[in-house]
């Protein structure tokens, strides 16, 4: 985007990659499932029902996967770990978009070129839409802007469209934690967050009970106990190996991480009552 007299404003896109996870949920939920990615990130509140998630580390930078494919693989692996939905926004020098992991669902998402040039599905903006519960009008029609051409409009603005939509929903990202800036300063941001804490692996074994303990107390706390526990782990077993396959072939981390959270849970589902036998 340019000003008037024709200089470049500070709404270009950033040049260096960036990403958050935004979960519908709050954080004391998210830290226990978060943990599983076995990745290095920071959690604060992001509005009365949700939370942000700040990756520490920059795996995208190593050039085995690319940003957007890296935090594809992290939401759908927090989605099918957690009974809340989970947002990943994007960028990069050439591109921004998001992608909204649901449980087992397909995941959709929509991206913009650094210009701000639309190159995904109109469909996709609806599906969006409808599953975090948004205004079908109202809020619709907000959404279907970000699908035209705009020539005043990069891809970072795209995204603060996009935020300003779901801030109706009840999206609040503290002040700093904005698309388009580097992880560096959005990992500056988030650490002096009232509340912020530091999401990293401590074990599978305290992992897993901290999540169950968080589960249990949710409103699918039934589907971890007794037959219907059964069949959910049956589920998730047969959908988890294939899926990490072929994260391997693809050599994708996001995905092999989703194939393998689906196995623990399956396991532990099969083998709970004799893991809670012995608290």
């Amino acid at each position: 985007m340019s000003t008037a007299s024709g200089e470049p404003s500070d709404d270009l896109p950033a040049k260096a990659p960036g990403a958050l996870l935004l979960c519908r949920a709050h954080p004391e939920s998210v830290g226990p499932a978060a943990q599983l990615l076995r990745e290095r990130m920071l959690l604060t509140g992001a509005g009365p029902e949700w939370s942000v998630l700040v990756p520490e580390g920059k795996p995208w930078q190593h050039g085995v996967e690319p940003v957007d494919r890296v935090l594809t693989g992290w939401a759908g692996a927090l989605a099918v770990s957690a009974p809340w939905p989970v947002l990943a926004l994007w960028w990069d020098p050439d591109r921004s978009g998001f992608t909204l992991a649901s449980g087992f669902r397909r995941t959709v998402g929509y991206e913009w070129l650094a210009n701000g040039t639309p190159v995904g599905e109109d469909e996709a903006m609806r599906t969006f839409a409808a599953r975090l519960g948004l205004d079908p009008v109202l809020d619709m029609q907000s959404l279907e802007q970000l699908t035209k051409a705009d020539p005043g409009a990069d891809s970072r603005a795209r995204l603060r469209g996009l935020i300003a939509v779901l801030a109706r929903a009840g999206v609040m990202l503290p002040a700093g934690l904005s698309p388009g800036e580097s992880a560096d300063r959005l990992r500056d941001v988030a650490r002096i967050q009232p509340g912020a804490e530091q999401v990293e692996w401590t074990g599978w074994r305290a992992a897993v009970r901290a999540e169950l303990d968080v589960v249990e107390g949710s409103a699918v706390g039934a589907w971890v106990r007794g037959s219907r526990a059964g069949v959910l782990a049956m589920v998730e077993l047969a959908a988890g190996v294939p899926l990490a396959v072929w994260g391997v072939r693809r050599r994708s981390g996001g995905w092999i991480a989703a194939g393998v959270l689906l196995v623990i849970h399956g396991a532990l589902g099969v083998a709970y009552d004799r893991l809670r036998a012995f608290d």
